[in-house]
């Protein structure tokens, strides 16, 4: 017998990650999503029920890579994929899993070997994440530019009190406080922006049991299932919830769990006591915590507990941070480190320049108070403090318009993310099309008939007519679709229909064919194995309720049927069932071998209606004798599945039929904007390669000729890697484009060299596809450098949508999908585009608050300090007016950019390069500086010396130039000369600021082309409320008694409001000059080094 310790290490191995959904099988997944308020989700608001089915999938994919050595190197790192991959228990015999857990199945453990296990290992519970309060402060108060605006304000304080005595200044103590004040507005408005996972984990403990009933000592007690350990023995009847992973010893033939959630689906799952699957999670040896017993009754034992089961990974998978950062968040680290170091290197330059040469040179000009000032003044004069507070405000007002516009956006931080998306790889049912199946053609032997013909045919009777009759039966037994019971007098087209979208196409046909309802009465269902993505094919299995000799359709005449036979009716993909199949009925009724010739012929037909854009299913039939199923296997329904399944042959083609599902009315235009706005489209899908590239080409994904089209066998096989050119970024609208396709088959054999020369196609259409693969390819389009979105509206396309950038699900598809994706199309498919645009215009609208911040809120302020401590002049703007313009001026303003309309070639420019088209790049970063910063800064120190000074003081300018403080002044008089300074060159800076908002507004269009008065589609109002709110402001920190005591500001004449005026208008002449140039040139070189 094996030590126990090392058999509860094997034990803690039971752990995955993934995520899943409750109880949401029991629900109608035909209902339709109601329009929740995008704030809610933003601000965290999670159904665990549909957050976790999305781990579960995933993790379930990596297991199985895992095992069969496809595991790339990120997943091998994670540690529950590794434990899960290499776990044993439903692999190994009943006996064998007691022997290692010292259990007696009979009397399951003894009370003193469950407390020592208790007190050993803990109680079966999952760990809430840490709270991490203080870690939150932290981050709410001290990122971004926190950390240096803390350290400025605690330098100011120093330089009060005790650096100032026996004089503080009372204005280093009021500039401290300020900065406080702005430390505490940007932790308010990031702790706005957070949300917090607390809420999926207090919600995940209602899924688990309170208690449950175990064996112990012989005898059943019930015991909190917290309480559980390793090699308990626990009973599962109907209703019970699953208290930890359980590895069954015992099923009754009606045992069933409902583990949708963990994986979303509905289907119930039969127990066995015997290993279904290499794959743990997967196994229905193994009763996975938190599923529920729908049917029947069970014993095991328990392998895994707390954390170590699937349930407790995923659930703490699930109230884990969005790994890495958005590519927003990058581009906001990217900027702040840029100031930070700027500013860093300044401050460094002027404490080395007091060092050697001011304070041995000039030694009462600065001393150690008012270099640390200087060195605060350096800070503030670099660090945009609005930006913080403009950027949450810029993502609520995107996301908010994106509501508007049909989108629903769940995450504020992945708005921009959609903007620079260049490869969207998008599902086909349901996303690019209507999910909407109608029959448009069936084929019997080697007839064919449109439905409307075959509706014809059927009621002129005939061996045909039979024919026909017997196929629409078979349409409306294998279907689980039935019309609502209030619509059933209505025409067959516009009756309800509960059911998807395939079965209620099939439904209808045989509605317009024969009487469902009656044939339905006439059969009772015994058995059935729902369509799955792994089979292809969903089987029925039925006896009559006939008590006559004559057996109902879809039994024809001329076979044997008696009452005591069953009657086998599949339905599925012809490439998986025709290999199944024995005979056909031939168009005359006749059964005959289904060989070879038959084959082909059958084959030709599919192609032909999969090049039409249909879906094809092929409906077989057999007959059971009562001999081949005795009553025991019938009433026990995991055997009965097993049964159905080697039962699977040896059957009779009844006849093709093709369904229609039309692309949305919108997806080719939709399409259409989205490549010519640069972003490729790629088709994935589970339907046929044929069927895939001809709806790709209805809707414009794929444009070349047949002969051109490209597939795996025009790749070379090992062609070198360095000899293969990635795909071209600069490629035109109008430029030649190579389309290829694929399917799931041919993935499988592909070598890296095939992968390379796949991802450099402009048109891709990916067909037959699982889950595994969809997840493949958006790995490999983003190892590529490729930013990814998909689009899709199934459980299966939640780990691709989870994987992906940007994750797009459609509303009224799976709650699962849904929960998995950033954004939600709430209504139609070209909603996208909006999604797209209104992306690119958070990251526009982002960088023109960045260039309107810069130049008075960055350079202007810095130019002051530095002129002071280079040249002697006194400081021309104060550091309470610097923290003015950044946190209160600017910011309106700044705010009023957020709501600007997309310049009209927004959708005509190439995506976002996320490696070289920066949020503050040095293209913007010299146009806010070296002109718009030096042609504010240039006005503004005219208007404080030689209006300030000269016209109204009558003090030169050659009396403060390199005086350093030796001029023979009044330092009373000139204090408050200038205070007067001050406040012209901040006013100046406030007017002027009015016209770089209006310069700022387009990178290329002329003001006259985007109107933001009379144009409705360019019309920005908020503009000008916002221009007079930074005035009105300047205005009350100036003109109030109280400011002007402790802030040192003053009021300014009228004249000081129209000068800057006129320096503006001649500003923004100039930026209209430079963006008539640019568009006028496109190519030249003021094109090239324009923001």
């Amino acid at each position: 017998m094996a030590p126990l310790h090392d058999e509860e290490k094997a034990a803690s191995r039971s752990r995955p990650s993934n995520r899943s959904g409750i109880e949401l099988a029991r629900r109608q997944r035909s209902r339709s999503m109601e329009r929740t308020n995008s704030m809610g989700l933003i601000s965290g608001q999670v159904s665990p029920s549909a957050k976790l089915p999305t781990d579960f999938r995933t993790l379930s994919i990596h297991v199985h890579d895992t095992m069969d050595g496809r595991t790339d190197l990120d997943v091998k790192k994670n540690r529950d994929v590794t434990d899960l991959s290499e776990l044993e228990w439903h692999s190994l015999p009943a006996s064998e899993v007691c022997t290692r857990l010292q259990v007696s199945p009979k009397r399951g453990l003894d009370g003193q070997m469950a407390s020592r296990r208790l007190s050993q290992h803990g109680k079966n519970v999952i760990t809430p994440p840490p709270k991490r309060w203080w870690r939150k402060l932290f981050k709410y108060f001290f990122g971004g530019f926190g950390t240096l605006l803390l350290v400025g304000s605690i330098i100011c304080f120093l330089a009060w009190k005790p650096l100032g005595e026996p004089a503080p200044q009372a204005p280093n103590l009021a500039l401290a406080i300020v900065i406080l004040i702005v430390i505490l507005v940007q932790a308010i408005f990031n702790a706005w922006q957070d949300f917090s996972t607390s809420r999926v984990m207090s919600s995940i403990k209602s899924m688990l049991p309170a208690d449950v009933l175990v064996t112990r000592d012989g005898n059943q007690i019930r015991i909190p299932a917290s309480d559980l350990v390793l090699g308990d023995v626990v009973t599962i009847s109907l209703g019970a919830k699953v208290p930890a992973d359980v590895r069954l010893l015992e099923v009754s033939s009606d045992l069933r769990f409902d583990r949708s959630i963990l994986t979303g689906e509905s289907a119930p799952i039969s127990g066995s006591v015997d290993t279904t699957d290499g794959n743990f999670m997967e196994s229905r040896n193994i009763a996975l915590q938190g599923t529920l017993c729908t049917s029947g009754s069970g014993i095991g034992v328990c392998v895994g507990l707390g954390d170590n089961t699937v349930f407790g990974r995923i659930a703490k998978s699930a109230a884990r941070d969005r790994p890495g950062m958005t590519t927003l968040e990058v581009e906001i680290l990217r900027f702040v480190l840029i100031i930070a170091g700027l500013a860093f290197v300044v401050a460094v330059f002027i404490a080395v320049l007091w060092g050697s040469w001011l304070r041995r040179d000039h030694p009462g000009f600065i001393n150690v108070p008012t270099l640390l000032v200087d060195c605060v003044s350096v800070m503030i004069a670099f660090i945009p403090e609005g930006l913080p507070i403009c950027v949450t405000l810029s993502l609520t007002v995107i996301a908010h318009g994106m509501y508007r516009a049909n989108v629903l956006c769940k995450s504020l931080s992945t708005v921009e993310s959609l903007g620079s998306v260049n490869i969207i790889a998008s599902d086909k049912t349901g996303t690019l099309t209507q999910n909407k199946m109608t029959v448009s053609n069936i084929a019997i032997g080697d007839a064919r008939y449109s439905s409307a013909d075959a509706k014809d045919m059927a009621v002129k009777g005939g061996s045909e007519g039979q024919n026909i009759q017997i196929l629409a039966a078979v349409s409306a037994l294998c279907n689980d679709a039935i019309f609502d019971a209030s619509t059933t007098d209505m025409p067959v087209e516009l009756r309800q229909v509960n059911g998807d979208a395939t079965d209620t196409g099939l439904l209808r046909f045989a509605e317009n064919i024969l009487p469902t309802a009656g044939l339905r009465t006439l059969w009772r269902e015994v058995g059935k194995i729902a369509f799955n993505s792994k089979n292809k094919f969903a089987i029925k299995l039925f006896s009559t309720t006939n008590s006559d000799d004559a057996a109902p359709m879809p039994v024809s005449s001329s076979e044997r049927f008696y009452n005591s036979d069953y009657l086998f009716l599949v339905k599925g993909a012809p490439d998986i069932l025709s290999r199944r199949c024995s005979h056909y009925v031939d168009q005359s009724g006749q059964v005959i071998p289904f060989d070879s010739a038959a084959l082909t012929y059958m084959q030709s037909i599919q192609e032909d209606f999969a090049g039409r854009g249909q879906r094809v299913l092929l409906l077989a039939k057999k007959i059971i004798t009562g001999k081949e199923l005795d009553e025991e296997i019938i009433s026990d329904i995991g055997q009965l599945e097993e049964h159905l399944l080697t039962l699977n042959q040896g059957l009779t083609v009844v006849g093709l039929v093709a369904l229609v599902d039309p692309p949305r009315h919108d997806t080719e235009e939709t399409v259409r904007i989205c490549r010519r706005a640069g972003i490729r489209f790629a088709m994935v899908t589970g339907d046929f390669a044929t069927t895939a590239t001809a709806i790709a080409r209805q809707v414009g994904i794929v444009t070349t000729q047949p002969s051109e089209l490209k597939h795996l066998s025009d790749l070379p096989h090992d062609k070198p890697l360095d000899q293969i050119a990635p795909y071209d970024e600069t490629k035109e609208y109008d430029d030649p484009v190579r389309s290829l396709v694929l399917s799931g088959a041919e993935m499988i054999t592909m070598t890296e060299s095939q992968w390379k020369q796949t991802l450099a196609f402009d048109e891709l259409v990916f067909a037959r596809t699982s889950p595994q693969q969809k997840l493949q390819i958006v790995r490999s389009l983003q190892a590529s450098g490729c930013t990814v979105a998909v689009t899709g509206d199934g459980v299966n396309d939640a780990p691709a949508l989870k994987q992906a950038d940007v994750g797009v699900a459609v509303a009224g598809g799976s709650e699962v999908a849904m929960e998995a994706a950033d954004l939600i199309l709430l209504n139609e498919f070209s909603s996208i585009v909006t999604g797209i645009k209104y992306g690119r215009l958070c990251f526009e609208n982002l960088r023109k608050t960045i260039l309107y911040l810069l130049p008075a809120g960055s350079f202007a302020e810095l130019m002051p300090v530095l002129f002071n401590v280079l040249t002697g002049i006194p400081q021309a703007l104060s550091s309470i007016q610097m923290i003015i313009i950044c946190a209160a001026t600017d910011v309106l303003p700044a705010l009023s950019l957020v709501m600007e309309q997309p310049e009209a070639d927004l959708l005509l420019r190439k995506p976002r390069d996320r490696k070289t088209d920066r949020l503050a790049s040095w293209k913007l970063i010299c146009h806010a500086y070296l002109f718009l910063g030096v042609l504010e800064s240039l006005t503004s120190f005219i208007g404080a010396f030689f209006f300030g000074f000269k016209v109204q003081n009558g003090i030169g300018f050659s009396q403060l130039w390199l005086k350093y403080n030796g001029t023979d002044i009044d330092p009373a008089s000139l204090s408050e000369f200038l205070n007067q300074a001050q406040s012209i060159y901040f006013f100046n800076l406030v007017v002027m600021q009015w016209f770089n908002l209006l310069a700022t507004r387009t990178r290329r269009l002329s003001i006259f082309q985007q109107n933001p008065f009379t144009n409705p589609a360019t019309r920005n109002l908020y503009l000008f409320p916002a221009m007079l709110a930074a005035l009105a402001i300047g205005c009350f920190f100036s003109y109030v008694d109280f400011f002007q005591r402790v802030f040192g500001t003053r009021g300014v004449k009228a004249q000081y409001y129209f000068l800057p005026m006129a320096y503006g208008i001649g500003m923004l002449a100039m930026d209209e000059l430079r963006k008539w140039w640019v568009r006028k040139y496109p190519k030249g070189l003021l094109a090239k080094v324009a923001w």
